[in-house]
């Protein structure tokens, strides 16, 4: 809830010039960790499913239910800073973060693994709205858009430094250090947070929470992951249970829909879609960010199972993204006020599909590795053009006494497509595979190829193996393009939808903090 006007006036005055940036830094630190457990283990899923003798396929459940928790957990984010205050569940969450951390590193099989990575995403997912909130809190209104382009940066690069720093310490140490390097991080910030934070705490307003909506919440949610992560394994709808599935994440998602429409205290307030400027930019993040995040999990995977690449190697590549976004999000923080950021939106989601297409276009399971990277780096450019004006775009189209929803629903939607795309761009990838290597197997002279080799003194069974490398390479690479494809068609449809938001008339107000 609002505080009184007088409150409100001066709350931004109960911290000095210098504890604004150090808690500006601990809140953007935070949330980058959050963010990077999204994918350091991207990178990792080879190493983690040799070790613990799971299959790849088994092994995107690390990564799924990371994101599947969080975006659950998101939406409790406002009742609980209501209920506790914003200060003291950050505190709470970042210690159980580092804590689920420790016991993911001490892990010795999948289910333990699982178990751990789903308490990180409980812990990490009120992580994101309030460092979010409590940034429009602690800076005034002439200082926020500085304070949320570095926000908003973690957003950005916390998704491409992951598998560059999940590839090192795989190849170098183990996969079991992604996840114990938060824990230091984690008792930092608790430590900072602590310190700095107390004069800003949010006022306290005792509120039930709407059980039947988390209920239905976690229902559909889980009906649905639960289907896109197992459906490759069972011929999708061929497979009653997939069915039934299927019918229940739908029949949820309507009762969901229902029940928080009609409930006086939802636990996501749906009601927020009435925002014409909210509704379209967070549409479009949904969208773009789950058109981002796919090659994030896809190309480092492809790059080690494919080309050959080691860990290290294929998170470098992937890395790119970032190196470039830090440049052009200097630039965008500064000039971001001169211009109607539609425009500036419009520009950097054509920017992805045009990258998009490049890769689609140029990738082959020939590729150098410049030729992999380059793309990736001027990728990075684009990316803080529509990130950093849409995050602020959608939290000024809201009342002020509704950015602290606007922000956990906004959170929501991106960490949902990102669990969903995840499971989508590998059903997809799989599925592309089959047919690729089906059509390059029929068009193939095997007779004429193995007649060849056995002049070149390979033996029939080495002839064999070789052939269905060469054609599940080339199916694998053929599959991604499809993918970019798919991909880039996405993102010039958001490039046109991001014209469906209002021209803004003022910045995103306080009102977070509540």
């Amino acid at each position: 809830m609002s505080g009184p006007p007088n409150q409100q006036a001066t709350v931004f005055d109960k911290l000095t010039p210098t504890q604004q940036v150090l808690a500006g830094f601990v809140l953007s630190l935070a949330n980058l960790t959050v963010i990077l457990d999204l994918t350091i283990a991207n990178v990792s899923v080879p190493h983690i499913s040799g070790n613990l003798g799971i299959t790849p396929s088994q092994g995107t459940w690390v990564i799924s239910s990371y994101a599947v928790a969080e975006a659950i957990c998101v939406p409790l984010t406002g009742w609980l800073t209501m209920r506790f205050g914003a200060v003291k569940i950050f505190c709470l969450s970042m210690f159980g973060f580092g804590l689920c951390s420790l016991m993911c590193g001490l892990s010795f099989n999948l289910s333990m693994l699982i178990l751990f990575r789903i308490g990180q995403g409980i812990c990490g997912a009120p992580l994101m709205p309030i460092s979010q909130a409590l940034l429009m809190r602690i800076f005034p209104p002439e200082k926020r858009a500085a304070a949320m382009t570095s926000w908003t940066m973690t957003v950005l690069v916390g998704p491409a430094l992951g598998p560059i720093l999940g590839g090192y310490i795989s190849d170098t140490w183990s996969w079991h250090w992604i996840f114990f390097i938060n824990v230091p991080i984690a008792a930092a910030c608790v430590f900072a947070a602590m310190a700095i934070l107390p004069p800003v705490e949010t006022p306290i307003l005792k509120r039930r929470v709407d059980r039947v909506g988390l209920a239905l919440l976690v229902f559909w949610i889980g009906c649905l992951q639960i289907m896109l992560d197992t459906g490759r394994e069972h011929d999708w709808f061929a497979d009653p249970m997939i069915v039934a599935l299927a019918i229940g994440a739908a029949v949820g998602f309507v009762v969901f829909v229902i029940w928080e429409l009609t409930d006086d205290h939802p636990i996501v307030d749906l009601r927020i879609f009435r925002h014409r400027g909210f509704t379209s930019t967070v549409i479009t993040l949904s969208l773009c960010f789950g058109a981002y995040f796919a090659s994030i999990v896809i190309i480092p995977q492809w790059m080690q199972l494919s080309l050959g690449y080691s860990a290290t190697q294929a998170g470098i590549a992937t890395a790119m993204t970032a190196m470039a976004a830090l440049v052009t999000s200097m630039l965008i923080a500064r000039h971001l006020q001169k211009f109607d950021p539609r425009i500036i939106m419009c520009i950097g989601v054509a920017w992805l599909g045009l990258m998009a297409l490049w890769r689609a276009n140029y990738w082959s399971s020939e590729s150098a590795f410049w030729v992999l990277a380059l793309p990736q780096f001027i990728q990075g450019f684009g990316m803080p053009l529509f990130m950093v004006p849409l995050t602020m775009l959608s939290l000024g189209s809201v009342d002020p006494d509704e950015t602290a929803s606007a922000a956990g629903l906004q959170n929501f939607m991106r960490t949902m497509s990102v669990a969903i795309s995840t499971s989508v761009v590998l059903t997809m990838w799989e599925g592309s595979q089959r047919v690729s290597q089906t059509d390059l197997a029929g068009k193939l002279n095997t007779d004429q190829t193995l007649r060849a080799m056995e002049q070149a003194g390979y033996t029939l069974e080495q002839s064999r193996r070789a052939i269905g490398q060469m054609v599940g390479q080339q199916a694998m690479s053929l599959s991604m393009n499809h993918i970019f494809v798919i991909a880039a068609a996405i993102l010039f449809f958001c490039a046109i939808l991001v014209w469906m938001a209002p021209r803004p008339k003022a910045p995103a107000g306080p009102g977070g903090a509540h």
